[in-house]
């Protein structure tokens, strides 16, 4: 016989019950890189980055900003996905899912393009490397990797191929600036020699002699690589895949490694370059380390003024890669892709009233200008607020400039793909915020007083990218 309990005894259950829903809180898993503890060992602060616990910077954004530019810097980019599709149909089958023409990518080098909805709005820029005969890596952003992996699985269906997202196995180790090759020359053993990846050697023939496909062409490799290609190879005894991209505007190289293999691979790099001379620093200091570790802030502000959008900011799924200046890399050749229809309207009304153009910001404080700060136009002498040509999807989690001047002008670039022109390495009392548009199409107007609320803490809070 089942007992009953007093009316006023369930009410209380009831409440308890209530009081302990109400506690009940949705728990993020936020992940760490196989470098964490490194970071936390070099004293970087850190920040929420597309679900991952990644270095926001070591001592200083303009510090590390300048060592990228006058020396070299290593960055921790182990949050950023990479899906292998593989099988005889996976050229045909990027063709379809994905805005370029993959199939035209020759073995050893890499592709900018972008993955878009069916209206054309943009799901994610990538880059995409031919890494053998029927394997491709794409690289989306950290924030979209779940959902890249998940579009190219159903897009991919019905093509003789197999997409896996290896993302989690993975590591990505990247070193930038004038001093990148000299750095990693002592770290890389040897590398494939593949004809398309590889300049020719001087005085060699121009099909590279004996230097084939299996070929081992040892540490002539980091001076022979090509703009935009990967090859296999060999560091500090590890296996690599060896990139010759970057997201700075800066020559410079991307490691990808096994995640057990990180941390080795970080501590060789640091120490090899530990032991070459210091550099002369520009702005008078100290002598400049060869290798400095950087954190995100510092890369941020080195795409910014590079001219490199990002994803969430500049690129949105409410835009297309036309209103982002960028329909160059989009194929309408192609006799069809998800997307095309939308796309190929959308190209025939470029330019016409209505449509959005992506322009670019001249910052005239310390540091770059972010999300919240109020923009201007130099003719504006009134102070009216000038909205920017693409919405700004994400909350004010960006803070940062003085303020910033609005620049007119073609937009270039384009996410963690092509760079821009190499810009002059920024003063201490300046900042640029070049977004999206090349140095030698700038023609700034006159300085114009802008404002930017002022923030105290962390200054630079990317947004997943």
């Amino acid at each position: 016989m089942t007992e009953h309990a007093p009316e006023e005894t369930r009410e209380s259950a009831m409440a308890r019950t209530a009081r302990t829903v109400r506690t009940v809180r949705t728990v993020r898993t936020v992940r760490t890189t196989p470098l964490h503890s490194v970071h936390a060992a070099a004293g970087a602060s850190f920040t929420d980055f597309g679900g991952w616990q990644m270095p926001l910077r070591y001592a200083s954004d303009l510090a590390e900003h300048h060592a990228v530019r006058r020396s070299a810097g290593i960055f921790d980019l182990s949050h950023m996905g990479e899906v292998k599709v593989t099988g005889s149909g996976a050229a045909a089958a990027l063709d379809h899912a994905l805005v370029g023409r993959i199939s035209k990518v020759a073995l050893g080098r890499a592709r900018y393009t972008m993955i878009v909805a069916e209206d054309g709005g943009v799901i994610d820029d990538l880059i995409v490397y031919h890494v053998g005969d029927q394997e491709y890596l794409v690289v989306p952003n950290a924030g979209n990797r779940e959902r890249v992996a998940a579009e190219l699985v159903a897009r991919c269906a019905g093509f003789d191929c197999e997409v896996a997202d290896i993302s989690l196995t993975m590591a990505l180790i990247a070193v930038q600036g004038p001093r990148a090759e000299e750095i990693l020359r002592g770290v890389i053993d040897s590398g494939a020699g593949i004809p398309a990846a590889l300049r020719p050697e001087e005085g060699a023939p121009a099909d590279d002699g004996d230097c084939g496909p299996d070929v081992l062409c040892g540490p002539t490799i980091l001076r022979r690589l090509r703009y935009y290609a990967a090859v296999r190879a060999v560091a500090a005894g590890h296996s690599i895949l060896l990139a010759r991209t970057g997201y700075t505007g800066e020559d410079g190289f991307e490691l990808f490694c096994g995640a057990e293999d990180a941390v080795d691979l970080w501590t060789v790099i640091v120490g090899h370059a530990a032991a070459l001379p210091p550099g002369d620093d520009d702005a008078g200091g100290k002598p400049l380390p060869a290798l400095t570790p950087c954190g995100l802030a510092a890369r941020d502000s080195l795409r910014l003024e590079a001219g490199m959008p990002l994803y969430g900011h500049e690129l949105t799924e409410e835009t297309t890669p036309y209103d982002a200046s960028l329909g160059a890399v989009v194929k309408l050749d192609k006799p069809e892709f998800v997307g095309r229809q939308a796309l190929a309207a959308r190209a025939a009304r470029e330019g016409s009233e209505g449509t959005r153009q992506l322009v670019a910001l001249a910052g005239e404080g310390r540091r770059a200008a972010r999300a919240g700060c109020e923009v201007r136009g130099h003719e504006d002498r009134r102070g009216h607020h000038l909205r920017p040509a693409v919405p700004h999807p994400r909350p004010p989690d960006r803070p940062g400039a003085a303020g910033a001047r609005l620049l007119r002008g073609p937009a270039v670039g384009g996410g963690h793909g092509p760079q821009g022109r190499r810009a002059r390495p920024l003063l201490p009392h300046e900042s640029r915020h070049r977004a999206l548009l090349p140095a030698r199409a700038l023609r700034p107007p006159p300085a114009v007083p802008t404002s930017c609320p002022e923030r105290k803490g962390n200054r630079h809070a990317p947004s997943a990218h």
